[in-house]
This record gives structure tokens, sequence and C-alpha cells, in this order.
């Protein structure tokens, strides 16, 4: 890693930071577009697209201004307040260190630059992290705690109903009575606000995204990640995306994500209360990114969406996948063993199958969801628990990963980290899965059972995970579960692979194909579709109980089932073994997906069309420079041809080469609205095409 360190201490007389005169430059430094200067005591952070300022305060940052540098349009800040704001703790810091270093392009991270600022309010020390990244809109925080607060942070909010005059709604934030990570107060009134929750535990939700669109007003509270604001006489506007578990799940919650007034944006509740320091040991709060948009539905998405792919590098040969995992034909583990596990290779190689994930079953101890009883108690009061059941797989899981390899299909495998007592044994799980890779090979796991209640049991898991993929070289995928309990959500633990997203049976008919690209469609507006495990099923299986229902599977081709998951990374939810002979034509489809997934997830991938609904015409694109994809739906409704809005611009001349499915290639030319008509013939079909901008244009 090549890095760079430069450090600048403040002088401290007493509590105050001596000021510098004329125009001094007390830190610089330049990488690439990235640019971090220390000037007359206020720092400023920018590269190619986004500047952002602040008075230093003894490096307890208070936010000066916001520069919008692709459409050159500035914001004045007008904070009195710290960004960081810990009711009861002192306004400005002191003894002050600032260093930058560059952050080389790894399998863990994407070149940027991280500037640290290191500072003491009375008796805590403060760690805050930036990352400044090339052609990226915005500016992500870290922040983490050590020492003994002054008092207890958290508080609940008054809600807006209590709050009977202007003077009891004025005092509900006077003083900084909740945590704060992050403040703007910007001039004007006429700001448009888009705030987002989401909703994981998709085990009991099916609408996982819940937008609220308002007018800024006075003191109003928003539930959500996600808070897009936009100044209707400038047409422009930024975000501020809050890094952290669901709204629901969140630790130490102030009821609420987002305080807004008029032109003012808070985000709250920073995951910790004081309870939760130590005095030796860092201890990591919620982060955060804020960035810059023009007032335009593709530049706002993208916009985030260009900062959420620097999260973690995609590589096409770890992170792509087309997986089977053998759950969801609620076999659970009666079938799981080295006869079965070969077989079901065998059938997954003709299916174009690249990850086959063998689940609950394949190890020695018996978990809670065994057919056969068992508990998630004492794991480890049995030492071989996490080694192969000796009486299924004789010769370990050798065997499965060799005639996997000559398949050319990666053997991965479930585990349920030891949730007793705060993951107290969590360096023991850790092991576990090193020895599995050293074993093995194996790389891939699916966590699942996992548990936030408390501060202690995130960091052991977090823990956990490090451990895993620095054993690893950062070659590991983790399938983090979000179907149950208090887990990461879509913005939480990002760096450690992608995200499993929902159970789905046609056992008790809560399979149904539009269900699951609308949940898909719903969440790629905020989250990179290919980041999500999106499953398929075997249609064939429990046809009676859907009885005539328009919407069952069994109304819809396999290749349809398929379809709908490319956008995401693609999970068969079933045992192939129970497919009938016709499902394997389907895999002539995914050999023709699987030598374009890579190139059509490299685009910003987001939704076109009709909310998925069983009737409407729906999809996605997939949009890079001057290419990319359409992945067009026409569900069960009597028309043809559909003019869809897109994200190309108005009366671009483009090139469309029918891929797979339903459809033809074509040439055309987009309307004043950026719209493209599609035809599909038949209900219950798609289309998948690349596209080409002529170049004349």
């Amino acid at each position: 890693m090549k890095k760079v360190v430069i450090r600048f201490w403040g002088l401290i007389i007493g509590l105050l930071l001596i000021p510098f005169q004329g125009n001094t430059i007390q830190f610089r430094f330049v990488e690439g577009r990235c640019v971090v200067e220390l000037r007359n005591d206020s720092l400023f952070l920018e590269n190619d697209l986004i500047k952002r300022s602040w008075k230093w305060n003894g490096g307890h940052l208070v936010s000066a201004g916001l520069c919008d540098k692709k459409n050159d349009i500035h914001w004045e800040v007008n904070n009195n307040k710290p960004d960081l704001l810990l009711p009861g703790e002192k306004d400005m810091g002191v003894e002050a260190l600032i260093d930058a270093e560059i952050i080389e392009p790894s399998l863990q991270s994407v070149k940027h630059v991280q500037v640290a600022i290191h500072y003491k309010l009375g008796t805590l020390e403060i760690k805050r992290l930036f990352k400044l990244y090339d052609a990226v809109p915005a500016i992500a925080c870290e922040f983490f705690i050590r020492g003994k607060a002054s008092q207890n942070w958290v508080r609940s909010l008054s809600h807006a109903a209590d709050l009977q005059n202007i003077e009891v709604l004025t005092s509900n934030t006077e003083g900084g009575k909740v945590p704060t990570l992050d403040h703007l107060s910007l001039s004007g009134k006429h700001w448009k606000i888009e705030a987002v929750e989401f909703f994981d535990i998709t085990d009991r939700f099916n609408t996982l995204v819940r937008p609220v669109h308002a007018l800024s007003y006075r003191d109003c509270i928003y539930r959500g990640n996600l808070l897009f604001a936009e100044n209707t006489e400038k047409g422009a506007g930024f975000f501020m995306l809050k890094e952290a578990p669901t709204s629901n799940v969140q630790l130490h919650y102030p009821n609420g994500d987002f305080l807004t007034n008029n032109g003012s944006f808070q985000m709250i509740g920073i995951g910790v209360d004081s309870i939760d320091l130590k005095p030796d040991e860092w201890t990591k709060t919620y982060s955060y990114a804020t960035g810059v948009f023009r007032s335009n539905e593709f530049e706002k998405r993208a916009a985030l969406r260009s900062y959420q792919m620097q999260l973690r590098p995609f590589l096409a040969d770890r992170d792509e996948m087309v997986m089977l995992n053998t759950w969801g034909d609620r076999g659970q583990d009666t079938r799981v063993n080295e006869t079965f596990c070969l077989n079901e290779l065998e059938l997954a190689s003709q299916l174009g199958i690249t990850h086959f994930q063998i689940d609950d079953g394949w190890q020695a101890g018996r978990s809670a969801n065994s057919a056969f009883g068992g508990s998630y108690k004492n794991i480890w009061d049995n030492p071989n628990y996490w080694t192969p059941d000796p009486d299924r797989f004789p010769n370990g899981l050798a065997p499965i990963v060799k005639r996997g390899k000559e398949l050319g299909i990666e053997v991965c495998l479930w585990f349920n980290p030891s949730i007793q007592h705060d993951y107290a044994d969590w360096e023991k799980d850790a092991d576990a899965l090193i020895s599995l890779y050293n074993t093995y090979g194996i790389r891939t796991f699916k966590i699942d059972g996992t548990a936030i209640p408390n501060k202690l049991s995130e960091n052991r898991l977090r823990s956990l995970y490090n451990r895993v993929m620095e054993a690893t070289g950062w070659k590991a995928v983790l399938n983090l579960d979000a179907t149950a309990g208090r887990r990461g959500g879509y913005f939480f633990f990002n760096a450690y692979g992608n995200i499993f997203l929902e159970n789905r049976y046609t056992d008790w008919q809560n399979y149904y194909p539009y269900w699951t690209l609308r949940n898909l469609w719903m969440l790629s507006k905020y989250v990179p579709p290919q980041m999500l495990q999106i499953e398929f099923l075997n249609k064939w299986r429990n046809t009676e109980k859907y009885g005539d229902d328009r919407f069952a599977p069994s109304q819809y081709a396999f290749d349809y089932l398929f379809a709908i998951t490319m956008a995401a990374q693609p999970l068969a939810w079933f045992e192939a073994a129970n497919l009938p002979q016709e499902a394997f034509i389907t895999g002539e489809l995914i050999k023709t997906y699987k030598t374009i997934q890579h190139d059509l997830h490299q685009g910003y991938i987001l939704p076109i069309g009709e909310e998925p609904s069983g009737r409407s015409w729906s999809g996605f694109q997939s949009v890079k420079e001057n290419s990319g994809y359409f992945l067009i739906f026409r569900e069960n409704n009597e028309q043809t041809v559909c003019k869809i809005p897109t994200y190309l611009k108005a009366y671009q001349s483009i090139r469309l080469t029918h891929l797979a499915g339903s459809g033809d290639s074509f040439e055309t030319k987009t309307d004043a609205n950026g719209e493209i008509s599609f035809s599909l013939p038949e209900v219950n079909s798609f289309g998948l095409y690349r596209y080409v901008v002529n170049s004349q244009q």
C-alpha cells in the first residue's frame, strides 16, 4: 500500500485555537483529482465533482460550504454547531491532528484518498475518516469514539403531534438533544424532500421500500436510510445516506433518521450511546455519505449509485454467480449427503450453474432448522460442530469440491455464527470458516441466523467478518441473510459480499414471480441490484396448491422466472433433481446470460416502466456511457406495444440488439421524453437487449 502521511497539530491556548493570519496553508494533500487542504482555519475536501468546506474548530468540524463542481452550483452552509453533535459534550475540539493517505486498489478497496482527523472533546477522543473517490460526487465519513462521555446521549425526539406551538417546536432540537452525524443548514425555503425507509426481515415484509415525498417545513422527523433534498429555485440538491441497518432495527434509535426545518437537514442517530464507550478501545458509530446532484431523475440516482459502487470492488471472478441452493424445495437436511450433492452438481452443470451452495445439514452439528431436531445453543460444546458430518460425508467435502471444479462449479456452504452471549465465540466461528477455506478452498458462505441487539454484538460480528476476509485475502464472499431478525439491511456491512434477500416457497404459496420482480424493481432505485441474490423456484412443484390463480408460478415460462433475476445475482432456489427435463432448456438462456452478466452489472442498473403488479410493463436499464442494456417485462396485460421512459436523452438515435427472450433487434430514436416503444407479442414475456447510442449523436 502506498501511503502518504502529513500531520498538523493545532496550537492551543486554553481551549482556543490560535487564529492563523493571512492566506496560510497548514496542510495540503493532492492525489489525482482529490485535494485536501487546511487553510486559514478552514478545511476543504474536493474532487472533480464535489467540494465541501468546514470551519476547523479544533478538528470538531462545522460545515461551511458545499459545491456541485460539475454544475457550478455553490451552497453556503450556515451551521452554528459542529456536524457531529453529542449532547452535553464540548463544541470545540483540542489537540487536533490531520493526516491523509492513498488507499491503493485491492480486493478489499477501490482506490481512494482517506483523510483522518483525530481530536479530543474533554474526556472523549474522536477519530473521523473521510473518503474521497475520483469522479464520484459524494464524500463519505466514518466516526470512531473512545473515552468517557459527560452524560447519556440518546433521547427520543418529540413527536410532531405533541408540538403545540412554535416555541415548543423550536425547542425540540435546541441545545443538541439528539446525537447528529451530519448537518447542512442552507438558505431558501423551497425544498422538496424524498425520504426513503427500507425494510428487511423479508420473512415478514413484502414491501421493502417506503418513500415519502414532502416539502420541507418546520421541524419534521423522517425515517429512512436515505434523504434527497432538492432546491426548486436552483434546480439542484444533495443526498444524505445513513450507512446503518434499517430504521426499525437500529441501535439507540431516536425515533427518526433525519430532522428537517426549512433548509436545515440533520442526520440523527449514531448507533452509539455513552454506555457503549470504552476508555482504550475505539467504538464505531454509523457512517454516512453526502453527495450532490442536478435536479434530474437520472443525475439524482446516478450520484448515489456512483458512490455505492465504490464500497466493494465488484470482480467478475469473485462476485458474479448463478447459485443453486437446494433449501427452496423444503427438503431441509433430509437428503443432504455426498451422493445427493454429487448428483446435484451434475444436474447443475446442465443448467449452467456456477455456484452450488450446500445449506444447513452439511455439518456434524444439528441446527434448530434440522428436520431431525437440533439447537443453536452452545454450539461450541461440540468442537466438531462445523466439520463435515462423517456419516453424510465420509470422505469430507473433498469429492464434492473436486467434482465441482471439474464441472466449473464453485462449492459454497451455509453457516450460522454462534449468537449466544453476544457472539462471545466469534473467534472460534471465524477460525471454522477459515479452516474450511484452507482445507477445501471454499470461500463463499451464506451467513444466517445473526442478530445485532447491541453494540457489543455488532462489534464482534464485524470482527468475525474482518478476520475471515483478512485470512482469505479478501477473496471470500459472504451472502448476508436479510430474512429475519435485527441484521444489517441494505447499507451496512456492504464490504463483505452480497445480500440473500428473501425466502419464498411454493409450499406455502408465498412465491409469486411478480412479487419477486416488484421487490427487486423497487429496491433497484436505491440499492445496486447486482449486490442482491434474487430467487427463482421450481414452478412445477405444488401447482395444485395455487389452484387457478392467474399469477401462480406455473403461469410463467421457466425462462421468464430466471429473467426476473438477471439484473441481480440469480439464485436457483430448488433441488435440481426435482426439475422435469424441460426445465433444463433454460440452460441455453443461462449460457447466454453469463456471457453478458458482468458487463450488464458494470452499469448503473435502474428501474424503468411501471411498478410490477402482474399486469404491468416493467423492466430495468443498465446505463453505461454510450451503451447499456434493457431488460423488459410484459406482464399479463393486453398491450402488445408499450412506450417506456428511459434514462436516455431526448431524440437520441440508438441501435438495440436482441439477446434473449421475445422481441427482435431494431433501431429507433427516443422521443422528447426519452421514451422508447417496445414490442412483446405474448403476455408474461421478456426481452433482453444490448443498446448502443449511435456515434453521430
